[in-house]
């Protein structure tokens, strides 16, 4: 393991800091930052290191300018040693739908649902709240949701079926390697009646339009005949690569051709070693 760099907390004067690079500032992420530090104050602190009687910002350039403009004259900073020292960006860790709604709950336990919409800057938090859909997911097609494999409005369609339908689409899915929403929609059109969640009150895609329900058919057809492709193209490689391999052993085997290659191409000789190798776990 390397060595790690000494970092140290310091309230620093802002009018002391000064950002490595000058950029543009996105209005939405400004925004967020800037209800989040009205609502309840600067929790992440920058990351600064020092030059001179200066303080060189390496990260948290929104957060300085909302303290600029909140009026702020002092702002807690962790202090590098140099700017090489910095790794923060790197180890930043997202958070999971589940993890996000766990910490959001908590947080209802002691705060109020305003105050937390205000310091996200959303206007409010219900619909982060997946409460009610997490609870209709086999915990496979969840875990899937948690790990940003599907995406939500693919997790909300996957509702409309049984738990047990959900993890058949989701296997179907991974094999064609397409986590769209249509086509998921399309695994759902299919799905057979004694499998539907009928306790769903949303329109389903069987009870959608027909113009929809034909899109949606074609979609999955299309997904057919794709895997089918890929399928017969695989079956194809490995039919060939057996023939290779046979070939091969043939040359090899016939000791005037080894020992022609042995002295005039010898690495020629060692890719047919290697190739008989790696695929019939012969040696030389």
């Amino acid at each position: 393991m390397g060595k790690r760099a000494d970092v140290n907390g310091e309230d620093v004067p802002i009018v002391k800091l000064v950002p490595l690079h000058e950029r543009n500032v996105s209005k939405t992420g400004y925004r967020k930052i800037l209800a989040s530090i009205k609502a309840v104050g600067l929790i992440e602190p920058l990351c600064v290191y020092k030059e001179g009687s200066q303080y060189i910002m390496l990260d948290g350039y929104l957060r300085y300018r909302a303290c600029l403009n909140l009026g702020v004259e002092t702002v807690p900073c962790l202090l590098l040693p140099n700017k090489e020292a910095y790794t923060c960006s790197r180890m930043v860790s997202y958070l999971s739908p589940v993890q996000e709604n766990r910490m959001l709950n908590r947080s209802l336990e002691t705060i109020d649902e305003k105050t937390i919409a205000g310091a996200l800057g959303l206007a409010s938090i219900k619909h982060r709240l997946n409460d009610n859909l997490l609870k209709q997911l086999h915990p496979q097609v969840a875990d899937a949701f948690d790990s940003k494999l599907i995406m939500k409005v693919c997790a909300e369609e996957l509702t409309f079926v049984k738990p047990e339908q959900q993890v058949a689409i989701l296997k179907e899915m991974q094999k064609t390697g397409d986590f769209s929403a249509a086509y998921v929609r399309t695994l759902i059109l299919r799905t057979p009646p004694s499998l539907r969640n009928r306790k769903k009150r949303a329109k389903a895609p069987w009870d959608r339009g027909a113009r929809q329900r034909q899109e949606l058919t074609a979609k999955l057809e299309e997904a057919e005949r794709r895997y089918d492709f890929y399928t017969m193209l695989y079956r194809q490689y490995v039919a060939d690569l057996m023939k290779l391999c046979i070939y091969v052993r043939r040359l090899i085997s016939n000791k005037r051709i080894a020992a022609y290659l042995k002295v005039r191409h010898p690495e020629i000789l060692d890719s047919f070693h290697g190739i008989i190798f790696e695929t019939e776990g012969g040696g030389k």
